[in-house]
Order: C-alpha cells, then structure tokens, then sequence
C-alpha cells in the first residue's frame, strides 16, 4: 500500500490583475517568434519581398537627386523623361514586393492563429476539472477568440509593417548620414527623443491593453452566465439585477477600451511632431547649406525624400508599436493558459499490498487506503477514510450535503487525486492507469446531464470506441437486442432526432435516458451515478432503474442519492459525514443516522 502524500490540489485560478512582463524590443519579439516555427520558408520569402520593397523605396530619392542635378537644371527634358521610366519601372518592382509580403504574411497570420487557438484549446482538454471550477468559461473564451486574434493581426499585418518600416528607416538615416553627416545629425535629433519617450511610455501601454483584455474577458464571462441561467432570471424575475450587472462590466470594459485606446494612439502626435521638426531643420539648414555652396539644390530634394522616408515609416511604427503592446498583453493572458499542468499526472504503477485486501473470493474493485482529501483553499473533506467495493454489487452513499459524497465519487473516478493515501483499482493504484483505460473501466452519470449538438444516437455512442462508427441501423439493432427498442419512441424522429445545443429544447428525463443508454453501451466495470435520478419523476426513474438492469451482473453500481427509495435496493449503505466514512448497515440504520446527524445540525 502506498502511503505517500499526493500532491495538494492545485489552485487553477487564472491572474485576472497580472502585472506585464518588462523588457527591450529583442525581447519582446523573442517571445513571439518562436510562435512561427514552422514557418520558415513562407518567412523568407516574405523577408526577401520586404528587402526589395525597402531598396526600392531607398533607391528612388537617390535617382530624383540624379535627374534634378543633371537633367532637370540642365533643361534636358529627353533624360528626365528616360530616368522617370526607369524610376516608374522601380516603382512597379516595389508594388509587386509589396503584394507578395502582404499575401504571404496574411497567411503566416491564419496559419499561427488555427495553430495557436489548436494548443489553446488542447490544453484546456488537459487540464483538470478543478481548473474549470475556477474560472469563468466567458473568459476562456475570450482568451480563445479575442486574445489570439490580436496576435493574428500583428503575424499578419503590423510584423512585417515592422520589419518592413525598420528597415526603411535604418537604410534612409544611413544615407541621411553619409550625404551630409551634419545635417544628418540634426535631422535624426527629433526621432531619437521620440523613441525616448516611446520606450519610458510602452510599459503603461501594454498594461492598459492587458486591462482591456481582462475587461472584455469579464464582460464574456457576464454575458455567458447570465445566459446560462436565464430561465433562473425569468423565474425570479430579476432581469433587472442582471441588467445591472451587466451595465457594471459594460460600463467598466468601455471606461478600459477609452483609455487603451488613448494609449495606443499617444504615439501618433508625438512622432508626427518630430516629423514638422526634422522637416523644418532640413529645410531651414539645408538651404543654408545650399546657399554656402556646401549642397546642391537635387541633394536638398534628395534629404527631403529621405527623412520623409525616415519618418514616415517611424509614424507608421507607432501605430504597429501599440499593436505589438496588444499582441504582447494577449500573449501573456494565453501564455498563463498555455504554461498550466494538470496535477492529475499518471506515476509509477504499485500494487496493493495483500495484507490490506480482505479476506474472502471476490479481490475489491475499488479499494480507499487511508484516503485524505482537501481542496486548494485547504479544508479537509475526507480524512483517513478505507473501505471496499466488490464487483456486482451496489452500493449508497448517503449524508447531508456538504458531507463529502460527490467528492468521494470524483475521487473513484480521478477527477482529482487524493491529498494522502491512495485509491486502487483492481488493486493497482488508480494515478497509474492511463485516462482511456481508466475511463473504459469507470462511467459516470450526472444529476444535470449534458447533450452535444447533434442527434441521439451520436451523443448515446459519444466517447464509445466499440461503436462509435456503427450506423443508425446498426445502433438501433444492438440496442434492440438488450430489449431497449422501445425507448425510441420518447424521441421524435427515434436515433435520428436532433439534439438542440445542450439538449435545451429536451426534457430532462429525455436527456438521462440518453445518458443512461450511453453507459449501458459502454459496459464500465463500475458506474457512478452522482444524484442521476434527484430531479426526475418516479415514472422515469423506473425506466431509468430498467436500463441498468441490462448492465452486466459484474458491473459495480455506486449510488450517491438523497431519496431513500432509490438507496432501498442497496447491497450495502456508507454514511458521510464530517470527513469519514462509516459502513450503515441497513437502510433503517442510515435512516437513523441522517436524523440524527439533522437534530445535531
């Protein structure tokens, strides 16, 4: 036996109120680029279009200067009409760069976002149940959608603007520099206290994006529960309290997206206020240059071309700046998602050790060893707790609620893991086991069950390898041949009935025929059934009691329930309570305890 202290359940709960990651520009692109492996060869070719439409873009002042100092002055009319050509024809090269940058990056963008949306959602599927309990389902999906299409727009669009820009303005301030380095120098002041101020600023930025995020990720979360429970809000009539709710989040996300959006826009004056300045120091110095002789009049165009090819695109990388501070904070919000692990690992196997099992013929096929359970906020559900279930019999759990039943039910089917000792399964310890084995041998039917879009027979063979392929005729024979052929006349059009989402437009004993058809089918070693039968009409029940009757005589039947007809049929009852659990005995003993327990209360 296995007396090692299992890891304590972790807490899942994601950072609604991060702080934002520091860093240089390297840095930041760092932690993006590795989101394009794959993409090498589109990247390069992306790459080599945006040299050549930056050559292009840096050799045109360069030619101008050419036809205005040798043509244009000169009055040779036939060279400026020959070297426009050349300079039209350069122009078209350019175009055409651009067309190829723009389409390989769009879809660059498109492949990194079904990628990216791929290891978000698996990941979420790795996760485990506590996870879910945790976090709102509203945000998630806001973290699906919102947050990686923010990085789709910067693969798609604003990196390779980036890139693209950068490498026009690092080209024009070269040139800027060697025609006059004077005159360089004073143009490139403006741009550098620009960039100055750009990086004290883009700290706060990216802090007000992420806030955004986590508003709208709020509002989803909002929208998606009141939704959820809108026959509650009809019933109570309290539209009126949602509504308000909902104007609080509304009101919060619109006072975010203000500020977000002031923030990714503060950096558009500013460089366009450095561009008026250059423009006024090359020309006010330039003509004076001019005037001394020092420059010609094509060399003073030629400057003027290049800062505006300078600063142009350093107004563009301001916009593309407030794009990377979005992609950035949308890349931390699934990054938190992405770097979770499930406590629910599967370890080394170990055996039950004899001295433990019982005497007698039949070995348990669940056995709890000295189990010890608490939640991550630390209070203990069960402690110390050790009994045995044999195969082919059914078994209660009854006590009040809170007592610690669906918890040792999630237990028996690892939706969590013990905080101390271990559970075993056909004495092996149940962490060793793989998901689909575990989950082939365990079934588990809920109070409020789930339906998928589709039909009934889809969502009756869900999860069921053996008939997961089988036609709606054949389905309908296997069912037929364990005498439940006459349950599809509950369904309208029978197998082939379409399941609404969630199975709303059914009612719910409709939906836990499916369910328990579904377990039927799967023949588990041990079905779990967690109040499966609290909220259904005594007619159904019994329809529902006939179905498990065609379970194999092996199969083990672990019932968690409140009404004490269907806990009569019990071969045995477990009192919980209090973080113990004690074997009743009898119905009229568990009776006892229950009252008992309730006059304490």
């Amino acid at each position: 036996m296995n007396h090692s202290k299992a890891p304590t359940p972790m807490n899942y709960k994601l950072n609604t109120s991060q702080g934002v990651a520091k860093g240089t520009l390297a840095t930041a692109l760092s932690r993006l680029v590795p989101l394009m492996v794959g993409e090498r060869r589109s990247v390069l070719v992306a790459a080599a279009a945006i040299l050549v439409n930056s050559g292009v873009t840096l050799a045109a002042p360069a030619l101008i200067a050419y036809i205005v100092d040798h043509f244009l002055l000169t009055h040779n009319y036939a060279g400026v009409l020959q070297f426009s050509l050349v300079l039209a024809g350069l122009y078209l090269v350019g175009l055409g760069a651009g067309y190829i940058q723009t389409l390989t990056m769009g879809r660059i963008g498109r492949r990194v976002l079904f990628a990216l949306r791929n290891r978000l959602f698996t990941k979420l599927q790795e996760l485990p149940i506590a996870f879910f309990y945790q976090n709102k389902a509203g945000d998630l999906i806001s973290r699906i959608n919102n947050d990686t299409d923010r990085l789709n727009q910067f693969f798609a669009q604003a990196l390779m603007q980036f890139v693209g820009n950068a490498a026009l303005i690092a080209g024009s301030g070269v040139f800027l520099l060697v025609l006059d380095w004077r005159l360089g120098v004073a143009t490139l002041i403006p741009a550098a206290i620009a960039l100055g101020i750009t990086q004290v600023i883009s700290p706060w930025v990216q802090r007000k994006n992420l806030t955004n995020m986590q508003s709208q990720g709020g509002m989803s979360a909002e929208v998606q529960e009141s939704l959820e429970h809108f026959k509650a809000i009809v019933a109570f009539n309290r539209v009126d309290y949602f509504r308000t709710r909902f104007d609080e989040v509304n009101r919060a996300n619109y006072r975010s997206a203000i500020v977000a959006g002031i923030a990714n826009n503060i950096f558009t004056p500013i460089y366009g206020l450095s561009y008026n300045v250059a423009q006024v120091v090359v020309l006010v110095y330039g003509l004076s240059l001019v005037h001394a002789g020092v420059m010609t009049i094509g060399l003073l165009v030629a400057f003027l071309l290049y800062a505006n090819s300078f600063y142009n695109p350093l107004r563009q990388l301001a916009s593309v700046w407030a794009s990377l501070q979005q992609a950035l904070a949308g890349l931390d919000r699934i990054s938190e998602v992405l770097a979770l692990r499930s406590n629910l690992e599967i370890v080394a196997a170990s055996r039950e050790k004899e001295d433990t099992k019982k005497s007698g013929a039949l070995s348990p096929i669940i056995s709890f060893q000295q189990v010890g359970f608490e939640y991550s906020t630390g209070k203990e559900v069960l402690h110390n707790v050790s009994f045995d279930l044999l195969p082919g019999k059914t078994y209660a759990f009854v006590g009040p609620t809170g007592g610690g039943k669906t918890t040792t039910a999630s237990l028996m089917a690892r939706l969590y893991d013990t905080t101390r000792g271990a559970v075993y399964l056909h004495g092996t310890d149940i962490r060793s086991l793989q998901p689909a084995e575990r989950t082939e041998k365990i079934g588990f039917i809920l109070q409020e069950p789930f339906l998928f879009s589709g039909t009934v027979g889809e969502n009756i063979v869900y999860g069921n390898t053996r008939y997961a392929r089988a036609s709606v005729e054949e389905l309908a024979q296997v069912l037929a041949d364990k005498g439940l052929e006459g349950l599809f006349a509950r369904f309208p059009d029978g197998l082939g009935t379409v399941v609404a989402t969630s199975g709303d437009a059914m009612s719910l004993g409709q939906k836990q025929i499916i369910a328990f058809l579904r377990a039927v089918l799967r023949e588990p070693e041990l079905l779990i059934l967690d109040e499966a039968t609290a909220n259904i009409d005594t007619v159904t029940e019994q329809v529902l009691e006939e179905i498990l009757q065609k379970l194999p005589v092996t199969t083990t039947k672990v019932i968690i329930a409140h009404r004490l007809n269907t806990i009569s049929a019990a071969d045995d009852i477990f009192f919980v309570n209090g973080g113990s659990i004690t074997l009743a005995g009898s119905l009229e003993h568990a009776v006892d305890l229950l009252l008992h327990n309730k006059r304490k209360s």
